[in-house]
């Protein structure tokens, strides 16, 4: 099995290192709405009961809704990453002949032409090569969509992607699908950071793409990241084996009725929200000379060769941002919650020596 990936958000750990309570830290190593919705109201019965079918249906309804997936109602699912688990179950792994090594090459923009090989957009979210290869799969690396070729059954995307923001457009997205299919093969579609911009997303056309998975998450967004909660848009069968798989009552009832209402509230006022707070950060970051290399709404790239000083720096301030051990000259910046946040990042910054 290989080595467990390195993620934002560990404030205890960093604590540890540098001192102070982890509650005194600023988090700006995720990309997650800084400023969480209101809970609406819970009832008791779905803390109470097992979470019934009905909640599942109301949920699943209420995403078709806001995702605008026409005939394809989205399974919830604990998290996005309980379903990357399970992603390589949908394809064979390529097992090597007479032995029990699960061993996998990771090429790096090549594709080698087998039956058993994924590829994975790169660099990106970092799970997806390590559930294939602990599963025993070939991973190709490619940094270019045009890399994959008819030897993959299986293709991710993330769009748009963490960490650099790049967005693919989607008729270059539908023709890779079709490409895809003409070989057999799934195209996966990662749109957790999709909600800031909804006009992204291929979940109206999904119904017409057949070898098609979409993954959304919930909780960055909505700023309930701790609810752990994602959709998966699919043909009915490929749900059907995630939720069997999955087993049952995956998703909790009150992480259902929570999904049910927010899901149907206005999330306008979010985004606008989202997009102050961004704009926020990108002042702190030009204002202290950063160059600002990509991200979305929910998180900044910045690119520095100085970006292992400015890291350390940041957490001798208890402020905590993303570093990348494959891109040593890259940070990511989550969004500060307020301006005193911004205020306290900025001042962490000027008093970087130079």
């Amino acid at each position: 099995m290989s080595a467990p990936i390195v993620h934002g958000g560990g404030i205890t750990a960093a604590a540890a290192t540098f001192g102070g309570r982890p509650e005194d830290w600023l988090d700006l190593s995720t990309g997650i709405n800084p400023c969480p919705v209101a809970l609406p109201d819970i009832p008791a019965r779905a803390w109470h009961r097992l979470p019934d079918r009905h909640l599942l249906d109301e949920a699943r309804r209420a995403a078709r809704d806001h995702y605008r997936s026409g005939e394809i109602l989205p399974l919830p699912v604990p998290g996005t990453q309980s379903v990357i688990q399970l992603l390589p179950r949908l394809v064979e792994a390529d097992r090597l002949v007479g032995g029990t090594d699960n061993s996998v090459a990771v090429t790096d923009n090549r594709v080698a032409v087998t039956d058993n090989r994924v590829a994975v957009v790169s660099p990106t979210y970092g799970e997806y090569a390590r559930a294939f290869a602990s599963a025993g799969f070939a991973v190709d690396a490619v940094d270019d969509i045009a890399a994959i070729g008819a030897g993959h059954r299986l293709a991710v995307v993330v769009n748009p992607n963490n960490p650099d923001g790049l967005i693919w457009p989607a008729e270059t997205l539908i023709a890779l699908h079709d490409r895809m299919k003409a070989a057999d093969g799934l195209l996966v579609v990662d749109e957790a950071f999709g909600d800031t911009d909804p006009a992204l997303s291929l979940a109206s056309r999904a119904p017409q793409l057949s070898n098609l998975v979409i993954f959304r998450s919930f909780g960055k967004f909505f700023g309930l990241a701790g609810l752990r909660l994602g959709f998966a848009i699919a043909r009915s069968d490929i749900l059907a084996r995630f939720e069997d798989w999955l087993g049952p009552w995956a998703v909790s009832g009150p992480a259902l009725s929570i999904a049910a209402s927010l899901l149907r509230s206005d999330v306008s006022p979010i985004r606008g929200r989202i997009n102050e707070r961004c704009a926020g950060l990108h002042g702190v970051l030009t204002g202290a000379g950063l160059q600002l290399s990509g991200g979305t709404a929910l998180f900044t790239l910045v690119a520095d060769a100085r970006a292992d000083d400015i890291y350390t720096h940041l957490c001798r301030h208890h402020i905590l941002v993303r570093k990348f051990d494959y891109a040593p000259e890259w940070l990511r910046f989550g969004l500060p919650p307020d301006p005193a946040a911004d205020r306290r990042l900025g001042e962490a910054l000027q008093r970087f020596e130079r």
